[in-house]
């Protein structure tokens, strides 16, 4: 599911469990909501941060995603980021646990 900062903002009260900061080659971050429950009338609490168009949004720096989102009650922020070495090394086909770098604790 997507959600806008317009959305995400008109919420009564959001409460996220989890903020993930998805690091994509290092360059861009996209921001992973994992909410305690639904946000909406929608099954589900994962939500990814979206432009009007649909489109995900890209922030240049896991610090300028957590500034975007400083307004809201955020349990927990972890950056992670998949290692691509796995394959570049040939090794087999399971894919290991991305790293995760917890990056900031409750906050609000």
């Amino acid at each position: 599911m997507r959600m806008t900062l317009d959305e995400l903002q008109s919420l009564e009260n959001p409460r996220i469990a989890l903020l993930e900061l998805l690091s994509l080659e290092g360059q861009f971050y996209i921001a992973r909501l994992h909410f305690e429950t639904p946000p909406d009338d929608h099954e589900g609490t994962l939500r990814v941060l979206s432009d009007k168009s649909g489109n995900t949004v890209l922030f240049k720096s896991a610090w300028q995603a957590q500034s975007a989102l400083e307004e809201l009650r955020v349990l927990r922020t972890d950056v992670v980021h998949a290692s691509a070495y796995h394959e570049m090394v040939g090794l087999g086909e399971e894919q290991p646990e991305p790293m995760r770098i917890p990056v900031q604790g409750p906050r609000r």
